[in-house]
């Protein structure tokens, strides 16, 4: 190569004298510039998609369930009046959807206000999935249903983990919510399902929160679960297990209508208008009410009375009725307590009473307790109702005020 093609070389500036970056302005295209580094970009790239902002980690990684709020609770002489004005609209705006039922729509909504689950049992057509719908229309909950089947799998009401990308497009495990994460859950048919789907719900009952891959998601508040079962099948069902039926605050029986509920059921029914219904109570405040009406007192004999009831279902106890010792293999759990109290609490401020008293307990006896007296086998050949035995326990166990008489 010759000197005639070398390029003249360039006068370097001395570092001192090069000027700030803030004194250049715009920069000269004629001024040749240093190139950038080899696979400098790609590096930075690389090192950017490593480290990314904050909001993306917090995307990407799961974050631990927040605790449930707090809600203030309303003085009891304050939640009372609440409380009646609001069941008494509530009933009144369910009964523009659903005809008669009017002991079944006041239970349910007792175990509504009390926290608790309801397994209503009944022959097809009843009513019993419309009355669910109506319930999350008129106390603003956002309702589920699980349709059960011989071929339900847990994880079709829990919920499952799938691969999903992020924003950066890495592969992560999501875990995608089941139908149970909603506020009330109705279980059509849970008779149908298999004992290994039922038993999937128990954790969902008690704690409220299901746990998948180590990881524990919280349900949302309030939450409820409303199961339905047919009494009459019985090809392709599994009746439910002791262990289940005890989470269910109430086993109510959905009656026949009568004559004149199906006159009206016809006038209803049988045109294209739906009546429109309004929300009565938010979630937020069904939890406020549900926490002030626990202030409710309840005497120490009341509380006995309602112990002795649990007590005397049970064979094994020596002044049980002939008729328990005979038919029934075990009476009821520590939980049929809690349900007789929590009940009474409730129809205690439906009636307008300002402590619960024994014919409380009696009113919400069969509901809690029809499911949790267990027959044995000469019971069950005998076709004894529990229902029946229920009534001899209230008729033997006295209540305070006859022990005082």
């Amino acid at each position: 190569m010759s000197e005639e093609t070398l390029a003249p070389p360039q006068e370097s500036t001395p570092a001192a004298e090069v000027p700030a970056a803030s004194e250049l302005g715009d920069v000269d295209p004629t001024v040749t510039q240093a190139p950038p580094r080899k696979g400098g970009k790609k590096k930075a790239a690389a090192k950017k998609a490593a480290t990314p902002k904050g909001a993306d980690v917090a995307a990407a990684t799961p974050r631990p369930p927040e605790p449930a709020p707090q809600l203030a609770t309303l003085p009891l002489e304050e939640a009372l009046p609440l409380f009646r004005e609001s069941f008494t609209r509530l009933k009144n705006e369910i009964q523009k959807a659903i005809v008669g039922y009017d002991d079944l729509l006041t239970d349910t909504l007792i175990a509504i206000f009390s926290g608790g689950h309801v397994l209503l049992e009944g022959v097809p057509g009843l009513g019993k999935t419309f009355l669910v719908r109506v319930l999350s229309q008129v106390v603003g909950l956002e309702p589920g249903r699980v349709q059960c089947t011989p071929d339900l799998m847990p994880a079709d009401i829990l919920g499952t983990h799938i691969v999903n990308e992020d924003a950066h497009g890495r592969r992560v495990l999501h875990f995608e919510k089941g139908p149970v994460f909603k506020n009330i859950l109705l279980v059509d048919e849970i008779n149908r399902a298999t004992p290994k789907t039922q038993a999937a719900l128990l954790e969902v009952m008690q704690e409220h929160a299901v746990t998948a891959g180590g990881e524990r998601h919280r349900l949302p508040t309030p939450f409820f679960v409303i199961a339905t079962q047919n009494p009459m099948e019985m090809e392709g069902t599994y009746p439910l297990p002791e262990a289940q039926l005890d989470r269910f605050m109430f086993k109510i029986k959905v009656p026949f209508p009568n004559l004149e509920s199906l006159v009206e059921i016809s006038r209803r029914t049988t045109g294209f208008d739906e009546p429109k219904l309004e929300s009565v109570l938010s979630g937020a405040q069904l939890m406020q009410l549900q926490h002030s009406l626990t202030d409710i007192p309840i005497a120490d004999p009341i509380a006995s009375y309602a112990s002795k009831l649990v007590l005397a279902s049970h064979p094994e106890q020596p002044d049980a009725l002939g008729a328990v010792k005979r038919y029934v293999s075990y009476g009821s759990s520590p939980r049929g307590l809690q349900a007789l109290i929590r009940g009474a609490r409730i129809w205690c401020a439906v009636r307008g009473g300002t402590a619960v008293s024994a014919d409380d307990v009696r009113r919400v006896a069969h509901v809690a307790l029809r499911h949790r007296i267990i027959l044995n086998f000469e019971g069950e050949a005998q076709q004894v109702k529990v229902d029946g035995l229920i009534d001899a326990l209230l008729e033997q166990v006295s209540s305070p005020a006859e022990e005082a008489a």
